[in-house]
């Protein structure tokens, strides 16, 4: 099993979203960046557990945990031209984007802000604190996902 750290807009989809969706799960699409689209499609299994971050709002910051249910398939959204993350130089025989299910786990009382992360002094390799990482999907090594859950849930 591993960690994941998956950035959303809460105006656009949100912690409260997942956990009102049938099942409380969701298909994970609209990701449109090439190193996101390869952590969805090779690496991220089964039972992988996801720290739901809420950016570009007043107040950013992990907010829950949810589960990956679905493995990588194709984002079929790519090729609808009414969607929203419609893509026109992506073929139905050579698929550009990919997309993983997720199935909310909880939500937190206390929201862990950005700043808060960033002064853990066991977080040094999440991509999050790095000046320049901006992707919507990113790994977590073990000890900081462990770091993460323990003030999380402190």
């Amino acid at each position: 099993m591993q960690y994941w750290l998956f950035k959303t807009e809460p105006d656009a989809f949100s912690i409260d979203d997942l956990a009102a969706r049938p099942n409380q799960t969701e298909p994970w699409d609209g990701v449109r960046n090439y190193q996101a689209r390869n952590f969805l499609r090779d690496d991220i299994k089964l039972g992988d557990q996801v720290f739901m971050y809420h950016s570009s709002c007043k107040r950013v910051g992990i907010v829950g945990m949810a589960e990956v249910v679905k493995e990588g398939y194709v984002d079929g959204t790519q090729f609808d031209p009414e969607a929203k993350y419609y893509d026109p130089k992506a073929r139905t025989d050579n698929p550009r984007w990919y997309r993983v299910d997720i199935k909310f786990k909880q939500q937190y009382d206390q929201l862990l802000s950005l700043a808060e992360i960033k002064a853990m002094p066991e977080i040094q390799e999440l991509a999050l604190v790095k000046k320049g990482a901006r992707l919507s999907v990113m790994p977590v090594p073990e000890q900081e996902a462990q770091a993460l859950l323990k003030k999380l849930e402190g």
